[in-house]
């Protein structure tokens, strides 16, 4: 099976103008732009045939072919990630089997998530596309509750049924729940790692089908996929000790920069 990784990267962002050219520092206390350490995440992938961000800046274009990376410019007129990966996709052939979006703003994504979804997708011919899901700790939890007190939009959680097939993913916190947890207890909430596979038609057919209401609403490419009843299976990943986290706002530069340096939860 032939998989093509698209890092979808655009420099106009609401909430982080410029961010794919973010500077953030790993434990060597070397600064790198946040797309490069996407692209190096992409690379650690074992079973991906090929690797290329999409993109419709020449400034991120010009960074990425300065650290060797493979980009296939897009057009502006792309609304989302999904769509720039269905055109990037048409652009270099369309021969692969399956395309997985690594979102470019998720440096953290361990290799195992990645290799756990292409794995899941191509064993449920069922299921039009595949995304990862981590059950949050009560540390992560917090985080996501602090980030609502705040008023920042921070990361996505998702509901699914017992098949695993997703019900719904929101920017708020789903499921309600009133409860306290320790930091390092499981939850209930499961944290949306974006980061998406999908079956060749199913993301032809994306680019065909009109925004719907709760996508406008929650600004959730995914939920098209849903609101036309095509089918995503979650997927539940392991963190395996590792901190998992994206960079949606500014501030969340400390959390990862911490995380690319070894620092977890509860330690200075």
């Amino acid at each position: 099976m032939s998989v093509l990784m698209v890092i979808p990267a655009r420099y106009a962002s609401s909430r982080y103008p410029g961010k794919p050219l973010a500077m953030l520092r790993g434990a060597d206390g070397v600064a790198k732009p946040l797309i490069r350490r996407a692209w190096e995440a992409a690379q650690a992938v074992a079973g991906v045939t090929r690797v290329v961000v999409a993109t419709d800046d020449d400034r991120i274009a010009d960074a990425c072919l300065d650290f060797g990376a493979e980009v296939c410019m897009t057009s502006a007129d792309c609304a989302n990630g999904t769509e720039r990966c269905a055109e990037a996709y048409d652009r270099l052939g369309g021969g692969e089997d399956m395309v997985v979006n690594l979102q470019g703003d998720a440096p953290l994504t361990p290799a195992w998530f990645v290799e756990d979804l292409i794995a899941a997708l191509d064993g449920r011919p069922d299921a039009d596309m595949a995304t990862p899901v981590l059950r949050c700790d009560g540390h992560a939890l917090a985080a996501f509750r602090e980030d609502r007190r705040q008023g920042r939009v921070g990361g996505t959680t998702a509901v699914f049924g017992a098949d695993h097939r997703a019900l719904y993913f929101s920017k708020e916190v789903i499921p309600f729940t009133a409860a306290a947890y320790p930091e390092d207890a499981a939850t209930p909430v499961f944290h949306h790692v974006g980061t998406y596979a999908y079956r060749p038609a199913a993301l032809r057919a994306y680019r065909a089908m009109p925004p719907g209401p709760l996508e406008t609403l929650e600004g959730l490419e995914q939920l098209r996929f849903l609101e036309n009843r095509l089918a995503i299976l979650c997927v539940e990943v392991e963190a395996r000790g590792r901190v998992f986290w994206e960079l949606n706002n500014p501030e969340d530069v400390p959390r990862i920069e911490a995380a690319l340096s070894g620092i977890v939860p509860g330690q200075a």
